[in-house]
């Protein structure tokens, strides 16, 4: 008995290969592909996840104080952030700027019941205890935060910080 000879089959093992190189290449494309939306889909939910905690707290503020007239009732943050060597904005990720909210928010919260006609003393209190406070821990990079303005009106104290990474050293 004969072994036949290889030539009959290299068209079919050169289109084979070809076959399975293009599946291994449409593999790497859809897995990139997938990848790219699943963090896309990862950042939405922290937004929506901040947006969903942040209504559900003013929500349970509102019906604290529903009947009370002329004190802070929540609290509204706005992050900017520090400017490159280039004067250009270095915008911070969707996490971090979310923890840093919510750790903000938790010391901004003593105001929240606080008269608004009393919170001029307050505001400089809350100036000298959270301008400049080091914030740690955030994805490996600790963050200075630097109050800008306070503004309080119909109930709502607006802040706006400055946040920066801190140097090390």
């Amino acid at each position: 008995m004969r072994v036949p000879s290889f030539d009959r089959f290299r068209r079919m093992s050169t289109a084979l290969g070809i076959f399975v190189l293009g599946m291994v290449a449409g593999a790497a494309v859809y897995n990139g592909l997938f990848a790219a939306k699943f963090d896309a889909l990862v950042e939405r939910l922290h937004e929506t996840e901040e947006k969903l905690g942040e209504y559900e707290l003013e929500i349970r503020k509102l019906t604290n104080y529903r009947n009370q007239h002329g004190i802070i009732k929540s609290v509204v943050l706005h992050i900017e952030t520090g400017r490159g060597p280039d004067g250009s904005p270095k915008p911070l990720d969707t996490v971090t700027e979310t923890r840093l909210k919510q750790q903000l928010r938790r010391d901004l919260s003593a105001f929240l019941g606080r008269s608004v006609y009393d919170i001029d003393s307050e505001a400089r209190l809350a100036r000298l205890l959270l301008d400049g406070k080091v914030y740690k821990g955030l994805k490996n990079t600790d963050y200075v935060v630097e109050i800008r303005t306070v503004l309080v009106a119909d109930g709502t104290m607006t802040v706006w910080v400055t946040a920066r990474p801190r140097l090390p050293g």
